[in-house]
């Protein structure tokens, strides 16, 4: 077998093979004979047709089966041969065809195209500068904390004494009709909370349910847009008959000591209250601030290296950052296939971030090796367990998982891609700069640096009448 590789980028190569004809010939009587054992054919004892005839009868099928027996091997030899470290399928052409036609009678010709790892020059990536900014914390943040759990803590009074208001809760039994639509099945839904002009409530429901009382009925047309969220009822027009069971009126607790008190145990008092969360804030800034260094110093990194990364490692990547996202916007409600997202325009995005991701990846992967940096069984076992805790899983799930891809090669990976972060932060020159909001980062680049030093390469970590269920939200 002869093989010639030729050099189409960093990250490309061709290999051009040519399989022996006394290989493809063995190859081809081989298998003729094993048709020829147990083809039927008429006229001939099974086991006694003539090979020439089954060459002839099944050609196109016995040049499939060679063909998928040789052509692999010699790939996958011609791969050992040049020493090549191949990522992804490769990509075979088979090139004279006219070869095909008589199996055996001259040399078989493809050429295959693989990525590879490219080559990657270390340049200096000790004393790169980066700015520390920290978000302060005063007490107008405090406050808004205050205030969100004090609206956690609210309860729900009956209101008796007037009609209901906006931001009163009206507990309602619906019965809706399709207009125009006789035949659609009708709406029924029961005890449904509609707050009056609060966030996702039809306009449609708050002004015809301001003003009732418990045991009312109220009758009213809803026109639904055409993008609204439930496709059951988009661009519908349903008349609904309102059964008030009752109206209530949210009350939020007086911020004293005693209210501080229900929070937890260990407080005693509002100021109590107060210090925890300003403690809790800055805890959150400073993991903040320093994350936001560590995408700084990531960022110049990559920046001052830049070389071709392999698209199979890009694509890759960009499918983690997409499902990452798609989980995200389930986890808050949103349905990513009910938006108006152009998600061609995302992808591509994604792609350019993937890429950056990858090759920051691939640097800190070098600078590890560089600088011997090496991860102990300790150190992934404390992992392991620190992923157990986050997730709530036990240790032993999060290793039956690690089994399925690849063991605990990846969160080897991940830690000393980690360590060789830590390694750039301690050499970086690094100032302290006031916070400006001006410079907040986007997510995703705030989650550059995380993206990079975990794993680029490796790592992984209806519409039926329920969509009707809530008809005005």
């Amino acid at each position: 077998m002869k093989t010639e590789v030729v050099d189409l980028s960093p990250t490309r190569k061709e290999i051009k093979i040519e399989i022996d004809a006394n290989v493809v010939r063995a190859s081809y009587e081989r298998i003729s004979e094993q048709y020829a054992k147990m083809a039927n054919v008429p006229g001939f004892r099974r086991g006694h047709t003539p090979r020439s005839v089954v060459q002839t009868r099944f050609k196109n099928e016995i040049r499939g089966e060679v063909l998928r027996e040789i052509v692999p091997q010699a790939v996958q030899d011609a791969i050992e041969e040049q020493k090549l470290v191949v990522l992804g399928e490769p990509d075979i052409h088979l090139d004279n065809t006219e070869a095909l036609e008589k199996l055996g009678a001259s040399p078989v010709s493809l050429h295959v195209h693989v990525e590879i790892l490219p080559e990657v020059e270390l340049g200096e990536y000790k004393g790169l500068e980066a700015a520390r900014r920290l978000r302060p914390v005063t007490d107008a943040d405090v406050d808004r904390v205050i205030e969100g759990l004090r609206e956690q803590s609210a309860s729900l009074e009956p209101v008796e004494d007037r009609g209901a208001e906006i931001g009163d809760t009206v507990t309602v039994n619906f019965t809706g009709k399709f207009v125009n639509e006789p035949e659609a099945e009708d709406i029924n839904v029961e005890e449904v909370d509609v707050e009056l002009g609060g966030p996702g409530v039809q306009q449609e429901f708050t002004d015809n349910l301001i003003g009732v009382r418990a045991d009312e009925t109220k009758t009213f047309t809803v026109n639904y847009p055409e993008d609204f969220t439930s496709k059951g009822l988009a661009g519908k027009e349903v008349s609904y008959t309102a059964d008030v069971t009752a109206v209530r009126r949210k009350a939020l607790p007086d911020v004293d000591d005693e209210w501080a008190k229900t929070l937890g145990e260990d407080l005693e008092s509002l100021d109590a209250l107060r210090a925890r969360i300003r403690e809790d804030l800055q805890s959150r800034s400073s993991f903040e601030s320093e994350n936001r260094l560590r995408s700084d110093v990531m960022r110049k990194l990559v920046e001052a290296h830049q070389f071709e990364v392999p698209e199979t490692l890009v694509e890759h990547q960009t499918q983690h950052r997409l499902q990452t996202l798609m989980r995200e916007m389930m986890g808050q409600g949103v349905d990513p296939r009910q938006t108006e997202i152009n998600w061609e325009d995302v992808r591509a995005q994604m792609r350019e971030q993937a890429a950056d991701d990858v090759r920051g990846s691939m640097l800190l992967e070098h600078i590890a090796e560089r600088e011997n940096l090496a991860v102990t069984d300790e150190e992934i076992e404390e992992e392991i367990n620190r992923i157990a805790a986050a997730q709530r899983q036990a240790p032993e799930q999060v290793r039956a998982a690690l089994t399925k891809q690849g063991g605990t090669t990846s969160i080897a990976d991940r830690l000393r891609n980690r360590k060789a972060l830590d390694l750039l932060i301690e050499n970086a020159r690094v100032t302290d700069e006031e916070w400006r909001e001006e410079e907040e980062e986007a997510p995703e680049q705030q989650e550059a640096g995380d993206e990079a030093s975990s794993s680029a390469a490796s790592e992984d970590e209806t519409e039926t009448k329920a969509e009707s269920s809530s008809p005005g939200a």
